[in-house]
């Protein structure tokens, strides 16, 4: 009786192979999630923020490259950040509200008016203009939520009764004094630490909330599901008339909160505070859009997209072009990022 020899243990050829050259798959999927997040779909803005900048470096050499300039682009654009983060839920919820611009001329006349006018605190006329703005909230969330009127129409019909409220409190003149420019109120805004401001700050507070309640919380992805297809979330189960109604209350608050800050930093209440506001509002939402979270509207998308339109506007205000320059520049802007979108939004509103 012959006893088979053992055999010898080896490794089959893949085994040898992979031993000789190590390919780990962590690395392959850090490589490929890095290339995506570089990629052009994602931070196009970006690579187009670099090229403005480098254009305005050529153009105007000796004031845009400064760090003067990158003050003045954050400064300057801390209030337009939190109008254009105040549509952000709403649109998410596929709801459009138009009268941002008017909520934040009211809250800024209100709060001058209370001060100069009827002789109250800072802190009391803030919180007056505040809880009209939260009026303001309501009244849009019923007639959008409850009578389901279209929230285009709805938002601008509410937006040209809020403008007659402004003309009877104003008279279309700004409201100017003392009070507005001394601190406390004063403060608010003007404050800064190594040239930047305090409404910077309340801009990255107000993209972190946002952020975190889109993209990690559940009402959160209820919003996108409600923007996506509202009949959809609705059979299973989400309340889509209660989310779009805080959407909408939420706007007019960040909004409101906005001329709050803006009358603060020019120490006045300017009846036409927010109308320059609105274009460039939904300009720097459609566009953040189509950034980081390519087809959904997002805080961070929106805060660079701000940035991005900030920075070509002051570029064009230090190369002294024509006036019609910023608006064609922002209407631009807004064509290119409803083409990346697809031109409308991604769901139809229910």
């Amino acid at each position: 009786m012959t006893s088979t020899p053992p055999r010898t243990a080896e490794l089959p050829p893949s085994a040898q192979e992979s031993s000789v050259v190590p390919l780990p798959g962590t690395a392959v999927r850090r490589a490929v999630t890095a290339l995506s997040f570089l990629s052009f779909r994602n931070i196009g803005a970006v690579y187009v923020w670099l090229v403005i900048v480098a254009l305005f470096s050529v153009w105007a050499p000796d004031t845009f490259p400064t760090t003067t300039t990158v003050k003045q682009v954050l400064n300057g654009n801390a209030v337009a950040g939190l109008v254009a983060l105040s549509v952000v839920p709403p649109l998410a919820a596929r709801v459009f509200d138009l009268s941002i611009a008017y909520t934040m001329s009211l809250t800024s006349v209100l709060t001058a008016h209370f001060m100069v006018s009827s002789g109250l605190g800072p802190g009391t006329a803030v919180t007056l203009a505040m809880a009209a703005a939260l009026l303001i909230g309501v009244v849009n969330g019923i007639v959008v939520v409850v009578l389901r009127v279209d929230s285009f129409i709805a938002t601008l019909a509410t937006g040209a009764l809020i403008q007659s409220l402004i003309t009877m409190v104003t008279n279309d003149s700004s409201i100017t004094g003392v009070q507005l420019l001394a601190k406390p109120f004063a403060s608010i805004a003007q404050l800064d630490a190594g040239g930047i401001t305090l409404p910077v700050l309340y801009l990255l507070l107000a993209a972190l909330a946002i952020w975190f309640l889109l993209e990690h919380t559940a009402t959160g992805r209820r919003l996108y599901a409600i923007g996506f297809n509202a009949h959809a979330a609705r059979l299973q189960g989400v309340r889509t008339d209660r989310l779009r109604f805080l959407t909408l209350v939420a706007s007019a608050l960040l909004s409101g909160f906005a001329g709050v800050v803006f009358a603060s930093s020019v120490g006045s209440g300017s009846p036409t505070a927010g109308t320059p506001y609105l274009l460039s509002a939904y300009a720097a939402a459609f566009v953040g859009a189509t950034q980081l979270r390519a087809g959904r509207f997002n805080a961070w998308g929106t805060v660079l997209a701000v940035l991005l339109l900030g920075t070509g506007i002051t570029g064009l205000g230090l190369a002294t072009s024509a006036q019609w320059a910023t608006s064609l520049f922002t209407g631009s802007v807004l064509i290119v990022a409803l083409v990346f979108t697809g031109g409308t939004p991604n769901s139809k509103e229910s």
